[in-house]
């Protein structure tokens, strides 16, 4: 039975060994995980990981960023990265994972989750066209169907206008 509890430090490098094995043996992913851990948008509790038999096998991590107007300036969170075990894949692990952290981050008080992500898989989440809503994303040059935005309080992404800023250092 799949276990899904809060990253502890001593999970960091089964996590990162996870991310690289996710990711095609990259570890671009799991150097962005390290540098999300070590920075102020780094919520703890949003570091989420799945366990079977004492292995982890899933992880995911939320962090927080804001979407920015002249008027406002809004805390959001980002999704980025998700990453299950090859072997454990298409098993509903990921499902799983994300179902927990939006919940997460409605307790937390966090109402929006962004992402680039795959537009034929997140939209099963609530996962939505960011621009659709007014939400840009002008620090990288992506699709406008993969920049996807959920609500997960209500009556928030009507307040949530303007451009998202996320640490470009993440990405270096």
């Amino acid at each position: 039975m799949i276990k899904i509890r809060t990253e502890a430090r001593e999970d960091y490098s089964e996590v990162y060994e996870l991310n690289y094995q996710a990711f095609g043996n990259r570890d671009d992913e799991s150097k962005l995980v390290e540098r999300i851990r070590n920075s102020e948008h780094f919520v703890p509790e949003l570091s989420i990981v799945a366990e079977l038999n004492n292995e982890i096998v899933g992880h995911l991590l939320l962090s927080k960023a804001s979407v920015v107007n002249s008027e406002n300036h809004q805390n959001v969170i980002v999704l980025a990265p998700i990453a299950i075990k090859p072997p454990y894949q298409k098993q509903g692990i990921g499902s799983q994972l994300i179902h927990e952290g939006k919940k997460r981050c409605k307790e937390q008080g966090y109402g929006i989750i962004l992402l680039i992500g795959h537009p034929s898989y997140y939209p099963k989440f609530g996962f939505m066209p960011a621009g659709d809503y007014g939400i840009e994303l002008k620090q990288f040059k992506v699709p406008n169907e993969v920049f996807m935005v959920c609500e997960v309080i209500e009556g928030e992404l009507q307040k949530c206008k303007g451009e998202l800023i996320y640490p470009p250092t993440f990405f270096n």
